[in-house]
């Protein structure tokens, strides 16, 4: 077997492999006598069927089979051996392979372009200047977060009299012209609506100041617009109610209305464990904890964006357009030219930005062990817990989520790379000089748009 590669220029290539008879005959032979071991073949015994039968029924696709085998194995070798370092995969020159004839060639030559990856430098110093945003909370953002706290615990209590952001519960039933009861018409009992959700505000002052067993006729459509919303209250399916209109009576059963939760220490041990937090001040000041790593979350992400777009502005090289164009139609059977032209130049800079990514984390020596996996891992895992409200999950129920996460191949590379962004992004601190710069979070969220 021969390989040559000849570069057509600085990022495309073709290679050439040059397959002989002897190079394949032997493997080929042996997948036949193994074939032969176990045939079943009407009239013959197991393991008894000539030689010459079992090559004239399997003995071509065997060969393509190992062929291709054997061309994909020694590019592998090849490339790997020489150092050469692609962008996607060999993709065959069809118009040639299709010359190729399995009956009556014993050698081949077959063709591949080649995508070769660009050489380049990360270049840049402490003349690249990036912001590093630090977000000042203020009050309205902790009463915010305070708020957020004592309605997701908070409760619904009966009340007698309605008001306008309670619950009601009741029997719904449709009226006919005289303000009868449509016989056999759409009716549901114990269903609920909320009054907040009336869209019409004269029909929503009706159901404010109403106790149990009082009815209020309305009209449903102009309450409420919505479909969802209409098949909701009436236990349908959206596509039943399209053409419900007129006027319907609704009967009150029952009065809810949502209290938040009080600052107390049933709060406290319900957000983070029995006798984690024991008194107002302590919980205030989880709260602003809770508040600045959520923030500092936030300033270190768009760190990291704008380190990476300065690495991306400052960072010059090509690639092989043509042929990742032409290898993203081969790879995506469902994807059309006009599509693949579209989404091009968020898959360029996004290809840009991996091999500038992976050429600083091989000049650094970057490695990420089964300790960082794990711990990156169990992190995620809290975070998941805290947005169910599982604050005082255990650091054994953490690990063994975070281990069971770690077993699915799909989930450990995300993870792996995020860590790798991670340390990326820290050599990139170094490289460039960062200036602090405290804004709001209004002035943060416009950076954004």
């Amino acid at each position: 077997m021969n390989i040559t590669r000849e570069n057509i220029d600085d990022l495309n290539a073709v290679l050439k492999v040059q397959v002989e008879k002897a190079d394949y005959e032997g493997k080929v032979e042996k997948v036949l006598r193994d074939y032969r071991k176990k045939a079943n073949i009407k009239g013959f015994r197991p393991g008894m069927v000539p030689f010459g039968l079992i090559k004239k029924m399997y003995g071509k696709a065997v060969q393509i089979e190992e062929i291709n085998k054997l061309v994909g194995e020694s590019i592998q070798k090849y490339l790997s051996d020489e150092k050469v370092e692609i962008l996607g995969d060999p993709l065959a020159k069809t118009d040639e392979h299709e010359q190729i004839d399995f009956d009556t060639q014993d050698s081949f030559t077959f063709s591949f372009d080649l995508g070769l990856a660009p050489e380049f430098e990360v270049k840049l110093s402490q003349k690249n200047k990036v912001n590093y945003y630090e977000i000042e909370a203020d009050e309205k953002m902790k009463n915010d977060y305070l708020e957020n706290y004592t309605r997701r615990y908070g409760t619904f209590i009966k009340a007698e009299v309605s008001e306008e952001k309670d619950m009601l519960k009741g029997r719904i039933e449709s009226l006919d012209t005289e303000g009868n009861p449509v016989e056999g018409g759409l009716s549901a009992d114990d269903t609920t609506l909320s009054i907040d959700l009336v869209k019409d505000k004269k029909i929503k002052k009706q159901f404010i100041g109403k106790a149990v067993n009082d009815s209020l006729v309305f009209d449903l459509r102009k309450a409420f617009p919505n479909d969802y919303e209409i098949a909701g209250i009436l236990k349908k399916q959206k596509d039943e109610v399209a053409d419900i209109n007129g006027d319907f009576r609704f009967t009150i059963s029952e009065i809810s209305r949502f209290t938040p939760a009080g600052i107390n220490q049933e709060l406290f041990d319900r957000i983070y464990g029995e006798g984690v937090v024991n008194s107002e001040e302590e919980f205030m000041k989880k709260i602003d904890d809770e508040i600045s790593a959520s923030l500092k979350n936030e300033s270190d992400y768009k760190l990291s964006v704008d380190l990476k777009n300065t690495a991306l502005e400052k960072t010059e090289f090509s690639l092989p357009e043509e042929f990742l164009k032409r290898w993203l139609l081969r790879v995506n059977d469902k994807t059309t030219e006009e599509q693949i032209e579209k989404e091009f130049d968020t898959f360029r800079k996004d290809l840009k930005w991996q091999l500038i990514r992976n050429k600083i984390a091989r000049a650094n020596e970057l490695k990420i062990t089964e300790e960082e996996l794990l711990k990156e891992a169990e992190n995620i895992t809290r975070l998941q817990f805290r947005q169910y409200g599982l604050f005082y999950a255990t650091d054994e129920q953490v690990t063994s989520y975070a281990k069971e996460t770690l077993k699915r191949e799909e989930d450990a590379k995300r993870i792996a790379d995020k860590i790798l962004e991670e340390k990326v992004t820290e050599i990139l601190k170094g490289m460039v000089k960062l200036e602090n710069k405290k804004v709001t979070i209004e002035e943060f969220n416009k950076l954004f748009e």
